[in-house]
């Protein structure tokens, strides 16, 4: 007789070891592997501590440093908070790199530069949760192509970060557009294409120095025509039931490395290959050789990485939801989702991110039934995160006409979507999915002073960005050639002039 299926309900919520032990059980009858599953929850869960952070330790640390800048107090604007609040007539106080304040009538300190904001808006920096910047950079030839390691299909042991390129000219025209903060992604050639990265779109000569301090990674996964378009005649997977059986695959691997390397008790001997002898380190080598595809794999179970999917289908993504029910890891996101309208009220209810296009549709076949109304029909339901990425390096430079085409194919339906609700698409949900919207994606007091001055409404056919800061500190001013980058690339050439 087939045990019963664990809660889901209860299980949502619960650790990603409990969820995993829970589902190691779904499958009727007894074997080697079930029996393996059950150890590792059990092991996960008695553990001293959590093994997630042996898995995820950065050798390639951030350097980056917020440039320094005074008090800056930005007056009688449209303010859109970033929270769904909308604030006519009122200030945003900058102070040590932070939002110090948002209200009517603010005090600032006597030395703050004071901005005359009568008839523009403001609102928090934008956020592209999917972007190729520096590892597809321009100019587009060979020699740059660098996001997608299509040597076999499952490569977590590839990160974006090595591939960046800083001098990427794109990364000046999206800080044009008002991006201040973006995900780098690997491509979705392989069904899990590698680790992604989050960067503070700031002007450097490392990826380190442009590196968001404290994010987590991303781990890039695919579905559907890519990874079998790109690997079908080299061995596979050729079909989407081969892709499945990759996932599982590697995640089953990712899943005995976990147990091998759980953290034992403090009476044991401290040494393995990650550590200096802490405390909950595991002893021996039990845990074998180091593995860099199940480090990254092990970190998304454990949900130190935050796993993001290309995926177009809604049948497909309900497959990848229960995938990730089986080993016990959380989807952030999934990206592209042309059909996430068929199953918006799902993807609400189990916290999931659609991170998706304002209106591509029809380019081959997985995207054949995209409607123009996907954002407005995901954005409904409560608990919701709909975002409007680009995918795109002309698309990221303006994310905020791509979410006005959003706001006009609604209205045509039917639906009115307010501005101080949309700039949520760009910002705050963004933030929610990269794991950084403690710090970054509203303007609430404490968190950066990530900031974009408009011209006028932002999701309007005429808005521009006229200035845009960063911790703070003004990078880019549209009326000022000194605060408009320029990569080393594009120095000496005439559109530079």
């Amino acid at each position: 007789m087939s045990p019963p299926l664990p809660n889901v309900q209860h299980l949502a919520s619960a650790a990603p070891a409990a969820r995993f032990a829970a589902y190691a059980f779904v499958s009727p009858g007894k074997s080697m592997r079930s029996i393996l599953f059950a150890a590792l929850g059990a092991a996960l869960l008695c553990g001293p501590a959590s093994a997630a952070s042996r898995f995820v330790q950065d050798p390639y640390p951030s350097t980056y440093r917020a440039l320094a800048s005074g008090p800056v107090l930005i007056q009688h604007a449209t303010v859109l908070t970033g929270t769904g609040e909308r604030l006519d007539d009122a200030d945003v106080l900058l102070r040590d790199g932070k939002v110090a304040a948002v209200g009517r009538a603010l005090e600032a300190p006597a030395d703050a530069r004071r901005i005359d904001g009568t008839g523009k808006w403001v609102t928090p920096g934008i956020i592209d949760v999917h972007s190729h910047l520096g590892v597809y950079p321009s100019p587009g030839v060979s020699a740059h192509s660098d996001g997608n390691e299509m040597t076999a299909p499952v490569t977590p042991n590839v990160w974006a970060e090595h591939s960046i390129w800083p001098q990427d000219p794109g990364f000046g025209t999206a800080l044009a557009g008002g991006i201040t903060s973006l995900q780098i992604l690997p491509g979705s050639a392989n069904l899990i294409g590698g680790r992604g990265v989050t960067l503070k779109n700031v002007a450097s000569t490392t990826y380190q120095g442009m590196k968001f301090p404290g994010a987590p990674w991303g781990l890039k996964m695919a579905c559907g025509e890519n990874p079998k378009r790109v690997y079908g005649e080299k061995g596979g997977p050729a079909t989407r039931m081969g892709n499945v059986a990759g996932y599982r695959a590697a995640f089953i691997d990712a899943a005995e490395y976990l147990q091998k390397n759980a953290p034992k008790k403090k009476t044991e001997k401290k040494r393995h290959w990650w550590s200096k002898g802490g405390d909950n380190d595991s002893s021996g080598d039990a845990g074998g050789k180091r593995d860099l595809k199940l480090d990254t794999l092990a970190g998304a179970i454990n949900g130190d990485i935050r796993v993001h999917i290309h995926c177009y289908r809604a049948d497909e993504m309900a497959t990848m939801l229960d995938l990730s029910k089986e080993f016990g890891f959380h989807i952030a996101a999934f990206h592209h989702g042309v059909e996430a309208y068929k199953l918006a009220d799902r993807l609400a209810q189990e916290n999931v991110c659609g991170a998706l296009w304002a209106d591509w549709w029809g380019f081959k076949m997985e995207a054949f039934d995209g409607i123009q109304e996907n954002i407005a029909m995901v954005d409904r339901p409560a608990n919701s995160c709909a975002i409007v990425h680009s995918d795109s390096e002309e698309g990221i430079q303006r994310l905020n006409q791509e979410a006005a085409k959003v706001i006009a194919n609604a209205s045509r339906s039917g639906t009115e979507i307010a501005p101080e609700r949309a700039i949520r698409w760009l910002t705050s949900n963004a933030a929610k999915a990269l794991g950084i919207e403690k710090q970054t994606g509203a303007l609430e007091p404490g968190k950066m002073g990530d900031v974009v001055v408009w011209n006028g409404n932002p999701f309007s056919s005429y808005a521009l960005a006229e200035q845009v800061y960063i911790d703070g500190a003004q990078v880019y001013d549209r009326h000022n050639r000194a605060l408009q980058p320029v990569s080393d690339f594009m120095l000496g050439q005439e559109v530079a002039r």
